[in-house]
């Protein structure tokens, strides 16, 4: 059994450096890295296509279907482009009033909807609004990306390490209230002062034109009222019903994709053109992240990982939890997070089979996997979108200076996640 575990640990880790070198789509490298695994679990007589599709967490790939549907039908009425004109328009044309006001309202769209999504439909009228004003737009872009990716740790549906987590352990949407976001709260009123810092001498220049941005009119971006408030109506029912599912028997991903149904039957869109806004790829990816750690586990090697990690009995649990909350941060700043998640789910699953207290871990694992990919440009899709964005503008977002801002607000948001962590661990 030890070539199965040789040749499956080089496959997935292959697959890895390939997502984190950029050399290959991620959905393509996947895919074929999941194909490996079966290819070689057949061949070694320890995975099999039948062992593969049960791999597949699909009540995760339900959760996230349901909520792009609903994104998807939201993203042409304009909604996102209301809010970030009626941000400006509040601002006065005062810099740190808007820094404040776009970074607060992509958090609460990024708790509640895919954070990729909300910086891709927000950031180009932040650029907008920018240039009316005369100031810099790279302090709002980056702190549009870094507070989405905060304020997504915040619930369940928020981020898909969440998403993930949340099926692997059965932790509910009021779980994550919780838990997880009085954390996030605190952790993100830390990366905003620290973010109005660091952008000092940017938000210190006086605009230009203050007054040109008061003519705005968010009326004019709303292109779809009735459809808008249609799918809002929808979704703030279907987030209502997060706040009892479990109460209910409801699995997350039966009430996403309920919610789905019902925004269809109501609006009734063009099912092509909605369909073409799926993220399709995103959900082939996780696809095949379940199947190639199911070729793992069959291998053998995540039992391997959970007998060397077994020896953290003779640590003090607390402080276990505090290292995994850093090193997966780690890891999460260079590597994509989602398959670090799935990855650490099993092994964690592997630790409680042993006896250990896992009920902490899985919370140390959500605020690693999420505050980690603030510390790099390919730490999150949302930071790798906001760069691609800004290169349309004057003064593009260069990679030492997203690390000159990103790491701070990674580590400040790791350690004010330690202390609190350590403080509650008792409660967890």
């Amino acid at each position: 059994m030890m070539v199965p575990t040789i040749l499956t640990s080089i496959i997935f880790l292959a697959t890895l450096w390939l997502i984190f070198s950029e050399k290959l789509d991620r959905t393509i490298t996947g895919i074929a890295g999941a194909v490996l695994m079966v290819g070689l679990g057949k061949l070694f007589g320890f995975y099999s296509e039948v062992e593969a599709i049960k791999a597949v967490d699909f009540n995760t790939l339900g959760l996230l279907l349901g909520m792009m549907i609903l994104v998807a039908l939201l993203e042409p009425t304009g909604f996102f482009q209301y809010l970030a004109v009626l941000a400006g328009r509040l601002s006065k044309g005062h810099p740190v009033r808007l820094l404040v006001l776009l970074g607060a309202i992509t958090t609460v769209l990024s708790m509640f909807l895919d954070n990729v999504t909300t910086v891709v439909l927000i950031a180009p009228v932040t650029i907008l609004i920018s240039e009316i004003l005369g100031v810099d737009p790279v302090p709002y872009l980056i702190t549009e990306a870094l507070l989405s990716n905060t304020g997504g740790v915040a619930t369940l549906v928020g981020d898909p390490p969440n998403v993930l987590i949340g099926s692997a352990a059965n932790l509910s949407f009021d779980d994550f209230l919780i838990h997880s976001l009085p954390i996030v709260v605190v952790a993100w009123i830390v990366v905003l002062f620290l973010l109005r810092y660091l952008f000092r001498n940017e938000l210190a220049v006086k605009p230009r034109n203050s007054r040109a941005v008061m003519k705005l009119n968010p009326a004019e971006a709303l292109e779809d009222r009735k459809m808008a408030q249609r799918v809002l109506i929808v979704l703030g029912a279907a987030i209502l019903v997060f706040f009892f599912h479990s109460r209910l028997h409801l699995s997350p991903s039966f009430v996403a994709l309920s919610a789905a149904a019902a925004a269809l039957l109501w609006v009734r869109p063009n099912m092509r053109e909605m369909l073409q806004r799926v993220e399709w790829n995103v959900l082939l990816f996780f696809a095949a992240l379940f199947v190639m750690v199911g070729g793992l586990e069959a291998a053998g090697v995540l039992e391997i990982i959970v007998k060397a990690l077994e020896h953290v009995s003779v640590i003090p649990p607390v402080l276990f939890g505090v290292a995994l909350i850093w090193i997966i941060g780690i890891l999460s700043a260079f590597v994509d997070n989602v398959p670090i998640t799935i990855a650490m789910i099993p092994v964690i699953q592997g630790l409680g089979a042993s006896g250990v207290n896992i009920d902490p871990l899985w919370w140390a694992l959500v605020f690693g996997a999420g505050f980690g990919g603030n510390g790099t440009i390919i730490g999150s899709t949302a930071n790798i979108v906001v760069v691609t964005l800004s290169e349309k503008t004057r003064t593009p977002i260069t990679a030492k200076l997203w690390n000159r801002i990103g790491f701070p607000a990674m580590f400040s948001a790791c350690a004010v996640s330690s202390i609190l962590y350590v403080l509650v661990y008792p409660l967890l």
